[in-house]
């Protein structure tokens, strides 16, 4: 038997140029959402499946099929460090579908046209795991954040280095009080607080947002509250000054880092300081919350504080700045009591309403 030469029989088509990979990539897109759709895939599912692949995508700032799996361990490792565990798997879930998507319809024509050959990034070894109780990050309750906090103030004035202690107390101090993110803590400018806006004052929050299109709210203004106005004051007119003299300039870091640049100001705080200084202290001050209290958990805190205290969860959900309500509900925990509470609440209410006869 002779061997015959097999002939693709498509037109030969290259990418040559970025606007042409941006729309290859925008189709591909298009088809994976219909194929998702005629498989009786809901919509919420194909848009909770498209949201991760598209932060991905951001984050990698290339085609997804150029990507390999030590791209991933970084995007794990550092970008999502932070991440909750039951945050990962879904993410793993949407990209594991995507990467199918790709290598069941398109394997050869992506590498014709590009000469790469897509192959999933995941695999055994950096594939997050975690079931329910994984995706649960339940806050201390309110006494050992309050204790927390109380214990590491007081350890600041015999601290080796003052302004960085100040620094790391005030960052998750203010992650406590109103939530924001660390990535957002490590943007923040002296310019970014503006203390004539509103009742309270405001604070401009910058940083890749999330939601389930990857997109997120990736500037907001949050307010001032629960204390926070008072404790960026204190920081700003004090300890602030340790760092360099650019406290008028807008431009300046809000948290400085101790690394400076030739002209002698300093740069922002890095992730890693801010993560780092709140393990000290939670190890001092609250042992038993050793690799479990971190900034992200103080950020669920911050939630359920405010809805312990009357405040809805719509406006919990801006200050958050989720795109989603249902994901600003995973943030909120409520007390064992909580039922309890609100069903008396309920018959005070429903008393008062009918004259004092139910």
């Amino acid at each position: 038997m002779a061997l015959a030469v097999v002939r693709d029989l498509r037109p030969e088509f290259r990418l040559e140029t970025s606007e042409e990979v941006a729309a290859f990539e925008q189709d591909l897109l298009a088809e994976f959402v219909l194929a998702r759709a005629s498989a009786g895939v809901l919509d919420d599912t194909i848009r909770g499946d498209v949201g991760p692949v598209l932060g991905l995508r951001e984050w990698f700032g290339r085609p997804l099929w150029e990507m390999e799996a030590q791209d991933l361990d970084r995007y794990f490792g550092r970008h999502r460090r932070d991440s909750a565990s039951g945050t990962k798997v879904r993410q793993v879930a949407a990209f594991s579908v995507f990467f199918e998507f790709l290598e069941l319809r398109h394997k050869a024509g992506i590498h014709a046209a590009t000469g790469f050959v897509v192959e999933s990034p995941l695999d055994e070894m950096n594939r997050p795991r975690g079931g329910t109780s994984a995706r649960l990050r339940i806050p201390p309750p309110e006494a050992e954040i309050t204790g927390l906090f109380g214990g590491w103030r007081c350890d600041m004035e015999e601290a080796r280095k003052y302004a960085p202690a100040a620094r790391n107390y005030t960052a998750a101090r203010l992650a406590s009080l109103i939530g924001p993110r660390i990535s957002e803590l490590c943007l923040l400018r002296i310019g970014d607080v503006r203390w004539d806006l509103g009742r309270f004052g405001k604070v401009l929050l910058k940083g890749k947002g999330k939601g389930s299109q990857g997109r997120g709210k990736k500037e907001r203004l949050v307010p001032l509250i629960n204390g926070s106005r008072d404790l960026l004051e204190w920081w700003v007119t004090g300890p602030r000054w340790e760092f360099d003299d650019k406290v008028n300039d807008p431009r300046a870091p809000l948290f400085p880092s101790e690394r400076r640049y030739g002209d002698g100001s300093s740069r922002a705080v890095t992730d890693d300081a801010l993560r780092t200084g709140l393990a000290e202290a939670v190890a001092r001050h609250l042992p038993h919350q050793v690799g479990q209290l971190t900034p992200h958990v103080l950020r669920h805190f911050a939630a359920s504080d405010l809805y312990r205290n009357g405040m809805d969860v719509v406006a919990i959900q801006e200050i958050l700045g989720h795109e989603w309500l249902n994901t600003t509900m995973i943030y909120v925990h409520v007390a064992k009591s909580h039922v309890e509470d609100a069903w008396i609440r309920a018959g005070q209410r429903a008393t008062a309403r009918f004259g004092g006869t139910r």
